[in-house]
């Protein structure tokens, strides 16, 4: 039902210089995370892509109402197959999440919980705030509801599934991506990580307007040196792509748990339109797939010579 690696000429799979990493297991045989670390570490870059998840655990979707409805709207759909072409490209580390977003969703903190969802309730010594305000639209740490769909579960969670969530894949995932970022900043100096995401097409506020195919976000400007999101965004206009920065989309935990440009570990979220690179069904890459990973790649390399300077590489990589 859904694409792979091999399902496009234009989108290619992993180089044999990737050490490949596959992480524990959310069910037999489903791999929660896939960490690609080339051994040379040639790019400052890691690229991370923590809504491609697509192993759904069978117990999960018959809990599920409307599985089919409910994975094709929460998964970044096939977004991993571009990270993985700009990785082979770009020598960029690669972390790809295989559990589901359905399951555990990684760019959510802990505590952005819907616990109306939760059997037992809110425990006593959590309050609601700020935290939990994606959680009260319906997609929080583990997703409610949907548009279209309402409801995505049969019947409510337990308050331990949610901790042996938290416990065997989203602290795990951090983990490795801590891990990979100080790897990476212990080799360059410094480090980027490239948060890839997908989003359906924006709708325009006027007839005339032309939405924007990719949002940069970097938490406006808390997460990355203001000096990687200019290049970012010179970089889109210079290939002709529509480009926005933190709106609609100005990233989340994710650039909040790992970004901290004053020790040079820096952190961008990267929304591409799925219109660009997916069929209309969303089940297969479009014949411009290639091309898409072709200016991500063009992007990746840009940000690469930012935040090590070209003239560095040489004495970096003895």
């Amino acid at each position: 039902m859904m694409a792979t690696h091999g399902e496009n000429d234009g989108i290619q799979g992993n180089a044999s210089q990737f050490a490949t990493h596959k992480d524990g297991a959310i069910s037999k045989g489903l791999p929660r995370f896939t960490l690609d670390i080339p051994d040379a570490l040639p790019s400052p870059v890691l690229i991370a892509a923590p809504h491609a998840g697509r192993n759904y655990p069978p117990d999960l979707l018959a809990s599920m109402r409307n599985p089919d409805f409910a994975a094709i709207r929460l998964e970044d759909r096939l977004v991993d197959l571009l990270a993985r072409e700009v990785a082979r490209q770009t020598g960029a580390a690669l972390l790809v999440a295989d559990a589901p977003r359905a399951l555990i969703d990684l760019n959510r903190a802990p505590g952005d919980m819907d616990w109306g969802m939760v059997a037992e309730g809110r425990p006593a010594n959590v309050s609601h705030s700020a935290a939990n305000r994606r959680a009260r639209g319906g997609l929080g740490l583990i997703p409610r509801r949907l548009n279209g769909l309402g409801e995505i579960w049969r019947e409510r969670i337990s308050h331990a599934e949610v901790q042996r969530r938290i416990s065997q894949v989203h602290e795990p995932y951090h983990a490795a991506l801590k891990s990979t970022l100080d790897r990476i900043r212990s080799r360059w100096g410094a480090a980027l990580l490239i948060d890839l995401h997908s989003m359906p097409p924006l709708k325009p506020r006027r007839p005339t307007d032309r939405p924007a195919q990719y949002v940069l976000g970097d938490r406006f400007g808390a997460s990355c040196n203001g000096m990687l999101s200019a290049t970012a965004m010179r970089y889109f206009g210079r290939v002709g792509a529509r480009a926005a920065h933190n709106r609609p989309y100005a990233g989340g935990y994710v650039l909040d748990r790992h970004g901290a440009p004053s020790v040079g570990v820096h952190a961008m979220q990267i929304e591409v339109c799925r219109s660009l690179y997916l069929e209309r069904d969303h089940a297969v890459p479009s014949a411009r797939a290639g091309e898409i990973a072709g200016v991500l790649t063009g992007l990746v390399r840009a940000l690469a010579e930012e935040v090590v300077p070209r003239r560095s590489w040489p004495q970096a990589a003895e």
